[in-house]
């Protein structure tokens, strides 16, 4: 991973990875081919063969990977949910470091 945090918040504070609906995927592995960042690992003896190893490992915001994927069955959590997460926990950092 490039950077520990984001928008000033440590990014394992930020639930921003991707889903997958295993009722879904096909094993197609598309999204490990495109995923630079090392965020998915396939294990050909395992059921289900893919899964979200490193999940920080996803830049924030970034949804490449599910437009990669024919049947949709890469998700991410909700993007405005997110960002005012990021929002709050920033607000609450700065309010913890005023009242030191």
């Amino acid at each position: 991973m490039s950077e520990s945090t984001f928008m000033g918040v440590e990014r394992d504070r930020i639930d921003w990875s991707p889903r997958i609906d295993f009722s879904k995927c096909n094993d197609c592995m598309d999204c490990v081919k495109f995923c630079p960042h090392q965020v998915f690992e396939v294990d050909e003896n395992a059921k289900p063969k893919l899964k979200v190893k490193n999940p920080n490992n996803c830049v924030v915001f970034c949804r490449a990977c599910s437009k990669t994927c024919g049947p949709d069955a890469i998700t991410f959590p909700d993007k405005p949910e997110t960002t005012n997460m990021i929002k709050a926990i920033r607000k609450a950092e700065k309010q913890a470091k005023e009242d030191e």
